[in-house]
């Protein structure tokens, strides 16, 4: 399944590109629903490129019909990204730690000047390969990301006011 998701911030793209990628900002998307704490694996800055590995696991419900194929505790992955600082692309990779068989994930966000701020565009792809259910966990998983993305933008803006970090606006 094919997916296009927006989130509208208002700020500016460099500002909204180095929250995304800050330690203290990736800790506090665990505040987002159905998702765990993630955990910075590394994070990697090379010229204009920066490289980050990041794992992630679910925390919401599934149907019984998707946990007589997966063990919810075992639906970890990680989010292997490289960004070009100049161009504001980010091309991703979900690499899951367990079911590897059943899920291929990837995709690109790409950050970009709005009129009121800035515009990330997240575009990709998810696959299952689940028989009978593949579809409907498909959608459930970029109904997830849509969900995330909204909640997303509140944390970035939240960030930028100091909401709930130590050492105020900048860090």
């Amino acid at each position: 399944m094919e997916f296009r998701i927006e989130q509208r911030f208002d700020l500016p793209v460099e500002v909204v590109e180095d929250i995304l990628y800050q330690p203290g900002f990736i800790q506090r998307m665990a505040e987002l629903p159905k998702l765990g704490r993630p955990q910075l694996l590394s994070r990697e800055v090379e010229g204009d490129e920066l490289h980050t590995r990041i794992r992630y696991a679910f925390a919401g419900e599934l149907s019984s019909a998707v946990r007589r194929v997966v063990d919810p505790r075992r639906l970890t992955w990680v989010q292997e990204a490289t960004t070009d600082r100049q161009t504001h692309r980010t091309d991703f990779r979900i690499l899951p730690d367990h079911y590897a068989h059943l899920l291929h994930a990837q995709g690109t966000f790409t950050l970009r000047p709005s009129a009121t701020g800035s515009l990330r565009t997240a575009e990709g792809e998810v696959r299952v390969s689940v028989p009978f259910v593949a579809g409907r966990v498909e959608r459930a998983i970029v109904s997830g990301l849509e969900e995330h993305a909204r909640g997303e933008v509140e944390l970035v803006e939240g960030w930028v006011a100091g909401e709930d970090r130590e050492g105020g606006p900048g860090g």
